[in-house]
C-alpha cells in the first residue's frame, strides 16, 4: 500500500502499525509489515498475514477441513465409492475476498485520519473514478521498473500511456470548462431584452469592426476568424441569441457523449491490457515453475530461495488468470488484443471529434468577447451621461 508523503516517518509507522492492529492482529491473524521508502517519492509498505489460526496451545491450527455436502434433508451424499460427498472450508474467513474491499476501505479511513491529525488538507479514497462518479480516466501503474527508467528519462510503454491519458483528461477538462461558460452566458443572454444591437447579426458586424488590427497578419487571421464565425452561424442556422444558446446545449450534450465513450473504452484497454500483461507474465516464468515441480525435495529450498522472484511473479499471474476464469471469463489474449486494437482506433475517432469542438467553440468565444465589449461600452457612456453633483 502507498504511503502518503506528506507524513514524517514516524507518523508514516504509526499509521501503519495502528491499521495492522486494529484489521489483522485484533482478529486473530499474525502480521508482518515492511516499510519501503528509497528517497525516491514511491514510501510504500508491504503485508504479510498468516491463514492459519493460532490454537490456544500455541500451536497452529488447520487452514481448512474437511465438510460434507448435505442434501435437502439434511443428509449426508454419497459418492459412489463407498465415501460420502465433501468439499474444503475455510476455518477462517481471512481468505474471503470480500475482505479486500474492506481493507481498502479501512486504509482509506485511517489514512484520511493520519493526515488530518497532521493538519494537511490532502485526502485519499479507495474506490475508482467510476465508482465515485468521476468521468476521468485512470493513469496505469508504472511499477518500480518503468518509474526509475521514466525519472532517468527512458521513455516506457507505460509512461507514454500514462502521457497520452494525461493528455486525454486535460483535453476533456478543457472543452467541458469552455462549453461551460458559453452555455451560462448564452442562457444569461436569451434572458435579456433582445435589442436591435444585441442581435447575432449585429454582433457579427460589431466583431469585424471592435479592436481592428493594424498588421498585415493581425488583419489576415481577424478575416479568417471572422469567416469561420460566419460559417458557423449559416451552417447551424442561427440568427438569434435563443438558436445559438439551444445549439451549444447541443454540443454539451454531443460532448458528454463523446467523453463518455473515451473514458469508457480507456478503462476498457486498461483492463485488457493487464490481462495481456499477465498472460505474458504467466508464459514468462511457466517454466522456472516447471523446473521446480523436477527438483529433489532436498534441493527444493535452495531453488525457491535462487529463483524467488520468478516463482512469486509467476504465482502472482497464476493467480490472477485463475480468478479471471472462474469469474467466467475465458483466456483470450488474440482476442483481447483485438479488442484493444478496435477500441483503440474508435477512441481516436472520437477524440479527434472532441478536437474539432474548438473551431466552434472559438468562433463563439469570439461572439461573447463582442458582446461584452459593446456591453462595457454602453456602461461607459452611461455613466459618462451621468449629471454630475
Amino acid at each position: 500500500a502507498a504511503l502518503p508523503r506528506e507524513l514524517s516517518g514516524e507518523q508514516q509507522l504509526a499509521l501503519v502499525r495502528a491499521y495492522v492492529k486494529d484489521n489483522f492482529v485484533d482478529k486473530g491473524m499474525c502480521a508482518d509489515f515492511a516499510i519501503h521508502d528509497k528517497g525516491t517519492g514511491n514510501p510504500h509498505v508491504h503485508i504479510m498475514l498468516t491463514l492459519r489460526p493460532l490454537k490456544e496451545n500455541g500451536a497452529w491450527g488447520a487452514k481448512c477441513r474437511k465438510a460434507y455436502d448435505l442434501d435437502e434433508n439434511g443428509q449426508r451424499i454419497p459418492d459412489g465409492k463407498g465415501g460420502w460427498k465433501n468439499h474444503r472450508e475455510d476455518t477462517t474467513d481471512w481468505n474471503d475476498k470480500g475482505n479486500v474491499e474492506i481493507w481498502r476501505a479501512a486504509w482509506a479511513a485511517y489514512t484520511n485520519r493520519a493526515l488530518e491529525s497532521a493538519g494537511r488538507p490532502e485526502r485519499i479514497d479507495h474506490r475508482s473514478y467510476k465508482r465515485q462518479g468521476i468521468d476521468k480516466i485512470p493513469s496505469v501503474h508504472l511499477g518500480p521498473a518503468a518509474s526509475q527508467m521514466e525519472k532517468r528519462g527512458i521513455h516506457t510503454d507505460k509512461g507514454e500511456v500514462n502521457r497520452q491519458i494525461a493528455a486525454d483528461n486535460k483535453l476533456l477538462k478543457e472543452i467541458k470548462a469552455r462549453i461551460t461558460r458559453l452555455y451560462c452566458w448564452s442562457k444569461a443572454e436569451t434572458e435579456k431584452p433582445q435589442t436591435q444591437q444585441s442581435s447575432l447579426t449585429a454582433l457579427w458586424e460589431a466583431q469585424q469592426q471592435l479592436d481592428a488590427p493594424r498588421t498585415r497578419t493581425g488583419k489576415i487571421r481577424a478575416l479568417q476568424e471572422s469567416a469561420a464565425l460566419f460559417s458557423f452561424l449559416q451552417a447551424n442556422g442561427i440568427q438569434s441569441m435563443q438558436q445559438l444558446h439551444e445549439k451549444i446545449a447541443d454540443m454539451n450534450s454531443h460532448y458528454y457523449d463523446l467523453r463518455g465513450k473515451i473514458v469508457k473504452a480507456e478503462r476498457r484497454i486498461t483492463t485488457l491490457t493487464e490481462r495481456g500483461e499477465m498472460w505474458e507474465q504467466y508464459n514468462q516464468y511457466k517454466s522456472i515453475h516447471k523446473q521446480l515441480a523436477k527438483v529433489k525435495p532436498e534441493k527444493r529450498e535452495q531453488f525457491e530461495q535462487r529463483h524467488s522472484r520468478e516463482l512469486i511473479l509467476y504465482d502472482a499471474a497464476a493467480r490472477y488468470l485463475k480468478d479471471l476464469k472462474d469469474s467466467g471469463e475465458a483466456i483470450t489474449p488474440k482476442a483481447w488484443q483485438r479488442e484493444i486494437d478496435q477500441l483503440a482506433a474508435g477512441k481516436q475517432t472520437d477524440t479527434l471529434a472532441m478536437k474539432s469542438m474548438r473551431e466552434d467553440l472559438k468562433a463563439v468565444e469570439r461572439l461573447r468577447k463582442t458582446a461584452e465589449q459593446l456591453s462595457r461600452q454602453e456602461q461607459d457612456k452611461s455613466h459618462d451621461r451621468e449629471p454630475e453633483r
